[in-house]
């Protein structure tokens, strides 16, 4: 496989600021001249002693000693070769590499083919909620208090009822049936490989810096057999563990605010009314209860060392989501911020609450 040319390797690091990648997934403050610090994604701590020193290029742990350069980083947060890393970043910021030998640039990664896959169905989706067939699923979205505007500022869209449009559009543009697969967008059974999201809404879940790696979706019919929310299956970039929706659009609210505050609620539509409402910290599980490796995420992002911060779990007000919401209010120990179970009026979830109170 064709090298990239260490002119470009270089060329490449010098041009990206270190602390903007990692503070995309830890909440930074300053540590004196030329130096940063927050808590460490490498181990959990209570205490920040994950040090970035942007001018160098070069991070270093205090505490579980992990260190080096931007393209470490990326590579041990990712999972991603040496390449892929430089790769990345390369086209984080425009930059046309070069590979030695004259070589054309190698075939893309698998992981990398599977990011390329999702964001093309996100965008095919996208498209798809302005066919006529999708009026059942923007009357739902209407009927929920959410217009064209908002399900833009979302990515929502409607995923076709037909077995294969998603999938005939993907491998039209070159993606093959075991990278869909892979990527969890198709499924196979009896009939052989089939759409996995049919006749139902679709949000795309995004990580922490953006990249969509995978989705939830409602179902829209009554002759639809399966069940109400369907995600994106476990695949080697999409985690639910690890992930919360609306993450990407909270983050940079839940590091500058005055406290430090997380929502936490059960859905999309829920995530999606809090942030129309100016509530724009909120994030939801996808499919899973909100568990322990949750809670690393949010605190790198709330840059959680002290008391001062706050995490609120609202969820539905009926009986189940009460008893998630105590469920995730039992981890509190784990949080240096306070931590409140909210329940809204008359058992509203906020997405009704937004709809009968503003």
């Amino acid at each position: 496989m064709p090298r990239i040319r260490q002119a470009d390797v270089d060329e490449v690091k010098a041009r990206t600021n270190i602390g903007d990648i990692v503070g995309e997934r830890v909440a930074l403050k300053s540590a004196g001249v030329g130096s940063l610090k927050g808590l460490c994604p490498f181990h959990d701590e209570k205490s920040p002693s994950f040090h970035v020193r942007p001018q160098v290029g070069y991070y270093h742990c205090f505490g579980c000693g992990e260190s080096g350069d931007v393209y470490s980083f990326l590579r041990e947060m990712d999972h991603l070769s040496f390449t892929e890393a430089v790769e990345r970043l390369a086209g984080r910021i425009g930059y046309t590499l070069h590979y030695e030998d004259g070589g054309a640039a190698p075939e893309t990664s698998g992981r990398s083919r599977l990011y390329a896959a999702n964001a093309a169905a996100a965008e095919f989706f996208r498209g798809q909620l302005l066919s006529a067939e999708a009026e059942t699923g923007r009357k739902f979205l209407g009927e929920r208090g959410f217009d064209a505007g908002a399900a833009a500022h979302f990515g929502v869209g409607y995923a076709p009822r037909g077995w294969e449009g998603m999938m005939k559009a993907l491998t039209a543009q070159g993606f093959t049936r075991d990278e869909l697969l892979a990527a969890g967008l198709v499924s196979q059974g009896q009939r052989g490989v089939y759409d996995r999201f049919r006749g139902r809404l679709v949000w795309p879940i995004r990580d922490v810096t953006g990249q969509t790696i995978g989705f939830g979706a409602r179902k829209l019919y009554d002759d639809d057999q399966g069940p109400k929310y369907l995600n994106t299956p476990e695949t080697i970039i999409y985690k639910k563990a690890q992930v919360l929706y609306g993450l990407d659009l909270a983050k940079r609210d839940i590091s500058r605010g005055d406290p430090r505050r997380v929502v936490v609620v059960e859905g999309y539509t829920d995530v999606m009314a809090c942030h129309l409402a100016g509530l724009t910290t909120a994030v939801a599980t996808c499919g899973t209860a909100f568990g322990a490796e949750h809670i690393k995420v949010l605190r790198r992002v709330m840059g959680d060392d002290n008391a001062s911060g706050e995490v609120v779990f609202t969820f539905d007000g009926d009986e189940a989501g009460q008893k998630a919401a105590l469920r995730a209010f039992t981890e509190d120990d784990r949080f240096n911020a306070q931590t409140f179970v909210a329940v809204a009026p008359n058992g509203l979830d906020p997405c009704d609450l937004r709809l009968q109170r503003g």
